[in-house]
């Protein structure tokens, strides 16, 4: 019996979609523990680029059972449209996924109660993607919410009906213009619970329980990355679940001491979406060619990603919250071309040098101090082994296994699965 956890250790999209699917047949079960339609998991192999939102990683491997836990937050209109865009590859989804009843719903109106929140705020936004998750969630941790259990029963309508016309209620009080027809978006919402109801709904953590007895291994996978935890990440500028190692155990009800191995992806760089602060992002060219040849836009969104030097004050405060042995690098292919690399040891905090990811980081209290590192030029993507890499990006490398005392197992050089290399 194995139980592993995989989590991003930045600020979202790191390439955990890509991870999981290189790992998943080592695994028997792949469950995703938070978050909901707004991160999207990118995979690509067989010259064709896949792009998950609700639905596990390992949903392209044929053995793989697939569970969407109870800390993750569903849309039934985006999950039907996820299903659909499965169904061209014969894929025999009602036997490999299955959904945890304790899951909660995202309705039309979270949607809109997403939009009219937003638009309220006018130049404070948190750069919500809009996607109805933080009123999810709300209502979750409000004890008003309807979860996918709730579709089983008798009443469900009417509760649907109660809660969103108290979500009505509260749009109103935002006092903002938000153009609408909820007629409209309850009719495919009804229609996607119908498709929703052809799969399989289980207690889930009496189903990992079982699966742990009868040897199973699980895999379990975390959406977004632990610099967005609502707890730990750069609040208010987060996501509304727990997206650290801790949020496994609530997300799917398996218990600490269960876990091995936590495996830690991280970009050679940083990149982020959205609003709120980030101390090493670039603004010059060095930054534009990242995102340029990095293709960093949203694979949901579309929108385009910050980007700049790798942070290891940051990364180390993720490594140690989420007791992380095992490091994955991403993206190295990206920094080939760049005559100088920095890497951020230090911030500069109110004037004095500190090596710890402290309360505040926003741009008047922290200024990040750089070490420099010679760039490479070769073309990685076609590298297989570790041994034929440039010296410099093994510096690199061995520069950041020694900062974070956890060791790089994997080195990916390109977007497809074959494009991994093991160390």
């Amino acid at each position: 019996m194995t139980v592993d956890l995989l989590l991003g250790l930045q600020w979202g999209d790191e390439g955990k979609g890509k991870i999981v699917d290189v790992l998943t047949s080592n695994y028997d079960i792949i469950a995703r523990f938070q978050g909901g339609p707004n991160a999207g998991h990118t995979l690509e192999f067989d010259g064709i680029k896949h792009v998950l939102r609700t639905i596990p990683s390992g949903i392209f491997h044929k053995t793989a059972i697939n569970i969407i836990g109870n800390g993750v937050v569903i849309d039934p209109v985006v999950f039907q449209k996820e299903i659909e865009g499965l169904a061209k590859f014969n894929m025999d989804i009602k036997s490999k996924l299955i959904i945890s009843r304790k899951a909660h719903l995202i309705l039309p109106t979270h949607r809109l109660l997403d939009a009219a929140s937003e638009a309220s705020k006018g130049k404070a936004k948190i750069g919500s993607t809009l996607k109805g998750i933080g009123p999810t969630y709300m209502d979750k941790t409000g004890r008003n919410g309807l979860r996918v259990g709730d579709i089983e029963l008798e009443d469900f309508k009417d509760r649907y009906r109660a809660l969103a016309d108290k979500h009505e209620e509260m749009i109103k009080f935002y006092d903002v213009n938000i153009q609408y027809n909820l007629a409209e978006l309850e009719k495919e919402f009804f229609e996607s619970i119908e498709v929703l109801k052809t799969l399989d709904f289980i207690d889930s953590e009496e189903y990992l329980a079982q699966a742990q007895k009868a040897g199973k291994s699980i895999l379990c996978e975390g959406a977004q990355g632990s610099l967005l935890d609502v707890d730990f990440g750069t609040y208010p500028f987060v996501t509304s679940s727990n997206t650290t190692a801790a949020g496994a155990c609530t997300g799917l009800g398996i218990a600490p001491n269960r876990i091995k191995e936590v495996y830690g992806i991280f970009k050679a760089y940083v990149t982020r979406v959205g609003s709120g602060p980030f101390p090493t992002e670039l603004f010059d060219e060095d930054g534009a060619t990242m995102a340029r040849i990095g293709n960093e836009f949203g694979s949901v969104t579309g929108r385009q990603r910050r980007c700049g030097w790798l942070d290891l004050v940051a990364l180390k405060y993720a490594v140690q919250i989420n007791g992380v042995t095992q490091l994955m690098m991403m993206k190295g292919d990206v920094l080939s071309g760049f005559e100088t690399l920095k890497v951020c040891t230090e911030y500069n905090y109110k004037g004095k040098n500190i090596s710890h990811f402290p309360y505040n980081i926003e741009p008047e209290n922290v200024t990040p101090v750089f070490k420099e590192f010679k760039g490479w030029h070769q073309d990685l993507t076609g590298m297989t082994t570790y041994e034929e890499l440039p010296i410099e990006l093994k510096e690199y490398i061995e520069f950041i296994e020694k900062e974070l005392e956890v060791p790089i197992k994997i080195v990916s050089v390109g977007p497809d699965r074959k494009q991994t290399i093991l160390k």
